[in-house]
């Protein structure tokens, strides 16, 4: 199966009110378990590479290459996707390298330099088919955007889409990011009328933080891209410390083994979860 831009994805999902499952790539162990798990379902998934992985790896392109490469190999549709960039070099080198989808975060600037900075990055990856999601808000960074009590006003976040092309919103309903227990409660009531309101899809990032019946009622109340990051890296780290515990080893292999296939049987329970919601 050939790579796929978000577009090409999410917008059936959102027509069938399905969510579409999106996973942090840090490690090439964490991708290989979202081919595998894409597999098990039969059902696409978006594997992002954020720009806190690249600034960790010390550059995009070889955690990219190793990404691409899996996601070619996989049998099912994969979007390769660079998440929460703040430095528009940053995503000229992901849309160079092959990537195709990004999400530019602009929510540091002011209003009006976020839409213009938003609207140059659409016209660039416009031109080579890729994707683009993005964020409106002046609430200091992608924590503030999505830290309990900031919320999205629908009226704004329609206009910030006709002004800027893209083609998914994330949008602040409740979620935050980072959180290491499932406890935020979604706003469904907002989701509803964004959902109404915005005509592209809408994002739901800090994921983790949000208990299974909570992101399936936040998907039939309009959501459909649902990103899942943390809750991920606890089941790979509980994974890995366990087969240490159980069997220690030196050979990295076995853990990282164990753990990668812990996160593909989580991940493929949460795409079969989100798609049936």
């Amino acid at each position: 199966m050939t790579l796929v831009n978000l577009a090409q994805v999410l917008e059936p999902a959102r027509r069938d009110g399905r969510g579409l499952t999106a996973f942090n790539v840090i490690q090439i162990e964490h991708a290989e378990a979202f081919a595998v798990a894409a597999e098990k379902v039969s059902l696409p998934v978006v594997m992002q590479i954020s720009e806190n992985c690249v600034r960790y790896h010390g550059s995009l392109a070889p955690i990219a290459a190793a990404t691409l490469a899996i996601a070619d190999d996989c049998d099912q549709p994969v979007v390769v996707h660079l998440d929460h960039a703040e430095d528009t070099g940053l995503v000229e080198e992901a849309v160079r390298l092959g990537l195709t989808s990004v999400m530019y975060d602009g929510s540091r600037l002011s209003d009006g330099a976020n839409r213009a900075e938003t609207r140059r990055v659409v016209q660039l990856c416009r031109a080579h088919g890729v994707s683009v999601e993005a964020e409106l808000g002046e609430v200091g960074g992608k924590d503030g955007v999505h830290a309990p009590g900031v919320r999205t006003d629908p009226g704004e976040a329609a206009r910030f889409v006709a002004d800027t092309g893209v083609d998914a919103l994330a949008v602040a309903v409740g979620s935050s990011h980072a959180m290491t227990e499932r406890t935020a409660q979604l706003d469904t009531e907002l989701i509803a009328a964004l959902r109404h309101t915005v005509p592209v899809p809408l994002v739901l990032h800090g994921s983790s933080g949000v208990a299974d019946d909570g992101l399936v009622a936040a998907v039939r109340a309009g959501m459909t891209k649902v990103n899942i990051a943390t809750h991920l890296n606890q089941v790979f780290t509980r994974a890995l410390l366990d087969r240490l515990e159980s069997a220690p080893t030196v050979d990295t292999r076995k853990y990282l083994g164990a753990a990668r296939g812990a996160v593909a049987d989580e991940a493929a329970r949460l795409m079969r979860l989100l798609a049936a919601a």
